[in-house]
C-alpha cells in the first residue's frame, strides 16, 4: 500500500470503540442528573412532568433511540476535538493526494510526524467539548425551551446536563481516538 494511502485510511479510520463509549455518558450522567435525589425533582417541576408518566412508554425504544442520538453526537465530536482530523480536510480535493509522492501526501505525512499527537489530550478534549456545549448545546436547549414556555431553571438543568456530557465525550474521544 503506498504511502498517501495509508495516510489517508489512517486519517480517515474513526475508533467505533471509543465513540461507543462515549454514547453512553449521556445516559450514565441522565440517570445521576435527572435522578430525583439529584435534580429529578426540579426537572419534573419546571418541565411539567408527574413521576407516573415516566413509568409508562416503550423504555427500549426510548433508551435506544437516546443511544444512538448520543452516538452521532459522538460520532461528530471527533472532527471537533481531534485537530489532525482537519489536515486532510485541507488537501481534500489535491488530486495529488491520491498519488504517491504527491505534494499533499507528502504535506500530510510530514504534518502527522511532527503534529500528529498534539493537543491529544482528555483536558484539550474537555476544553472543546465545553465550548460546543457552551455555544451549541445552549442556543439548541435554550431556543426549544423558549418556545415551549419554559424557566431558565429548565434551560440551566438541560443546558448544563449536556455541556457535562459533551465535555466528558470530547475528553475521552480527543485522549482514547
Amino acid at each position: 500500500m503506498a504511502a498517501c494511502t495509508k495516510i489517508k485510511y489512517a486519517m480517515m479510520q474513526v475508533n467505533f470503540p471509543v465513540i461507543l463509549i462515549s454514547a453512553l455518558i449521556p445516559v450514565l450522567v441522565g440517570a445521576l442528573w435527572y435522578h430525583p435525589a439529584l435534580l429529578g425533582k426540579m426537572w419534573m417541576r419546571e418541565s411539567g412532568i408527574r413521576p407516573e408518566l415516566l413509568t409508562k412508554g416503550n423504555k427500549m425504544l426510548i433508551f435506544g433511540m437516546s443511544f444512538l442520538f448520543s452516538f452521532l453526537l459522538a460520532f461528530s465530536l471527533q472532527f471537533m476535538v481531534i485537530h489532525q482530523w482537519h489536515l486532510y480536510s485541507i488537501v481534500a480535493n489535491d488530486i495529488e493526494l491520491e498519488g504517491a509522492g504527491g505534494k499533499a501526501a507528502i504535506w500530510i505525512e510530514d504534518a502527522m510526524r511532527i503534529y500528529g499527537e498534539n493537543f491529544r489530550t482528555f483536558k484539550h478534549g474537555a476544553f472543546h467539548g465545553v465550548l460546543v456545549g457552551l455555544l451549541t448545546a445552549t442556543p439548541f436547549v435554550g431556543v426549544l425551551a423558549l418556545l415551549e414556555r419554559k424557566s431558565f431553571k429548565y434551560i440551566f438543568i438541560h443546558n448544563l446536563y449536556w455541556t457535562i456530557c459533551i465535555a466528558l465525550m470530547g475528553g475521552i474521544i480527543c485522549a482514547f481516538s
